[in-house]
C-alpha cells in the first residue's frame, strides 16, 4: 500500500483519481479548499483536509510520509483568469512551488496537472501563463534538487462530476445541463473551434501510470488523439442551438499527440465522446 496526497482531490478530475487510488487499496489524503470542489465528491475512505494549498503545510508531510503528490489544485479555466490574474497566480504558481518544496524536503514524487492550453499562445491569458510558470518550476526543481516530477498536459476533460454552471463549467457539462432543462445549447462564436475531448477515466489512467516511475520533468499529453468542433459536439445532443459572442484568449484547435505517452506509459485512451453523449442523453 502506498500513501498519496491529492491536492484538488474534491474537484472533478481529482475526485475520480482519489476513487481509483482508494479502490487499489492505497491510503489517500485530499487537500482542497472547496472553492470549486465539493466535499461530497470525496471518497469516504479518503481523508479530506480543507485548506488552501497555496500556503505551507509541512506538518501533513511530516506526519504522513507520502510516496507521491498528485498536484491538481488550481484555479482552472481561461475566462475567469482575465478578471483575477493575481488570485490565479497565487492559487496556481504558489501552490506548485510549495508542493515541489515539500517533495524536496520529504523525498516524494510529484505528478503535476498541466494544461494543453500551453500549445496555444502562452501569453493569451493569465491562466495559461501560470501553467507555463508551473512547468518551469517543475523543471528547475528536478534539475537542481533532483525532485522526481512528471507533467501531465490535460486536454478538454469531460465525464461525471464535471462542472455544469458558472465560470468554471466545461462545454460538455453546459450542454448536458441545457439539454436536461430543454433550453438551446449555447455555442460561442461560429462553433468551429475544435477540441480534443478526453474522458476523465482516461485521464486518471494516465496519471496512475505516470506515478509508477520516477521522471525528470517529462511531459505527457493526456488526450484522446481526436478532436471535434463545438458544432459537431452540439449535433451529438440532437437539440436546438443558439450562438453567442466568441470568447477571447482561447485556442482555435486542440489535438493531443499521444504517441509518446502511449509508448512510455503503456497507456491509451479507451473512451469515445460520441458514446458518452449517447449514454447521457438516453438517461
Amino acid at each position: 500500500m502506498s500513501k498519496y496526497l491529492v491536492t484538488g482531490g474534491a474537484g472533478f478530475i481529482g475526485s475520480h483519481l482519489v476513487d481509483r487510488l482508494v479502490k487499489s487499496g492505497h491510503e489517500v489524503l485530499v487537500w482542497d479548499n472547496l472553492s470549486t470542489g465539493k466535499a461530497e465528491n470525496v471518497n469516504p475512505l479518503a481523508h479530506l483536509v480543507r485548506l488552501d494549498v497555496s500556503k505551507r503545510n509541512l506538518q501533513f508531510f511530516i506526519d504522513r510520509g507520502f510516496d507521491t503528490v498528485f498536484h491538481l489544485a488550481a484555479l482552472p479555466r481561461i475566462q475567469p483568469s482575465f478578471d483575477s490574474p493575481v488570485e490565479t497566480h497565487q492559487s496556481n504558481v504558489d501552490s506548485m512551488v510549495y508542493a515541489l518544496e515539500h517533495a524536496r524536503q520529504f523525498g516524494c514524487k510529484v505528478i503535476f496537472a498541466g494544461s494543453s492550453s500551453i500549445y496555444h499562445d502562452q501569453y493569451a491569458n493569465p491562466y495559461t501563463f501560470t501553467k507555463v510558470l508551473c512547468e518551469q518550476y517543475c523543471e528547475m526543481y528536478n534539475k537542481i534538487y533532483k525532485v522526481p516530477v512528471a507533467i501531465a498536459r490535460f486536454f478538454n476533460v469531460y465525464g461525471p462530476r464535471q462542472i455544469e454552471e458558472g465560470a468554471y463549467a466545461t462545454v460538455v457539462g453546459v450542454f448536458e445541463k441545457q439539454k436536461r432543462k430543454n433550453v438551446p445549447l449555447t455555442i460561442t462564436g461560429t462553433g468551429e473551434k475544435r477540441r480534443d475531448f478526453t474522458h476523465v477515466n482516461d485521464i486518471v489512467s494516465g496519471l496512475v501510470a505516470m506515478s509508477k516511475d520516477r521522471w525528470n520533468a517529462e511531459v505527457f499529453n493526456l488526450g484522446s488523439g481526436r478532436n471535434h468542433s463545438i458544432n459537431e459536439l452540439a449535433a451529438m445532443f440532437n437539440h436546438p442551438t443558439t450562438y453567442i459572442p466568441n470568447r477571447p484568449g482561447e485556442a482555435t484547435d486542440t489535438l493531443a499527440d499521444i504517441a509518446y505517452s502511449m509508448e512510455k506509459l503503456g497507456w491509451e485512451p479507451k473512451h469515445q465522446l460520441e458514446e458518452y453523449v449517447k449514454m447521457t442523453i438516453s438517461k
